[in-house]
């Protein structure tokens, strides 16, 4: 019984963060043509596994970086930012091949930050069991894959599905930023606010930030 929780645990984490994973990948490639968006999916889908396992190796000494998820957090709100503001799209006016790149280097950089949060959070369930870690990557893989499909077939529907995607990262890039132990070390009354307002700040200043930047780039192309 204890086993089957403990699995229980680590697909419901899978469920929460690697869905933020199909979400990144969704987004970055739903400019591209069907069979550029495939290749997108798969570029991440293995990205995110391969990223998995070597940081499950080295977590132990991550973790102990200081800072190490608040500057992730930091970098998934400028990839959230960017994907609101639908740069891709103006990118893929210039060839399909640089499209398709600038997608997957989008992806695996934000596959890589929420890429940790995963790990660390499955390692501290798991209590360094190798085999529940493992089980918890493989489960992760289907997640991804699934998600990202789905997730694009939503977004070429109804493209404002864009505004909730950018916002889900730019709450876990809060929640990242707000979890950084070393924070609520060096500042212990500001970090009680800041783990309860900043994801949902971090929220709206996506959507602000965004939402500015697109109308932009909107008026110089026209």
């Amino acid at each position: 019984m204890e086993s089957l929780w403990l699995l229980a645990e680590i697909l419901v984490i899978n469920l929460v963060l690697s869905g933020d994973n199909a979400v990144v990948i969704a987004m970055s490639s739903q400019h591209l043509p069907e069979p550029k968006r495939k290749q997108a999916v798969w570029w991440g889908v293995g990205g995110a596994v391969l990223l998995r396992c070597l940081l499950t190796v080295v977590a132990m000494w991550l973790i102990q970086i200081p800072l190490l998820k608040a500057a992730g957090g930091l970098l998934l709100f400028v990839i959230a930012v960017q994907l609101l503001a639908d740069r891709s799209h103006a990118h893929s006016r210039d060839g399909a091949s640089f499209s398709l790149w600038s997608a997957v280097q989008t992806i695996l950089i934000a596959d890589f930050v929420m890429s940790l949060d995963n790990v660390l959070a499955i390692a501290a369930i798991a209590k360094g069991q190798m085999t529940y870690i493992i089980i918890g990557i493989a489960l992760s893989i289907p997640i991804i894959v699934w998600g990202s499909t789905i997730i694009s077939k939503w977004l070429q529907r109804m493209p404002l599905l864009i505004f909730a995607g950018s916002g889900i990262l730019g709450f876990t890039a809060g929640e990242m930023i707000a979890s950084d132990e070393r924070l609520a070390l060096w500042m212990p009354r500001l970090w009680m606010s800041l783990h309860h307002g900043l994801p949902w700040a971090m929220v709206a200043l996506v959507m602000i930030v965004g939402t500015v930047i697109r109308y932009q780039d909107r008026i110089r192309v026209d």
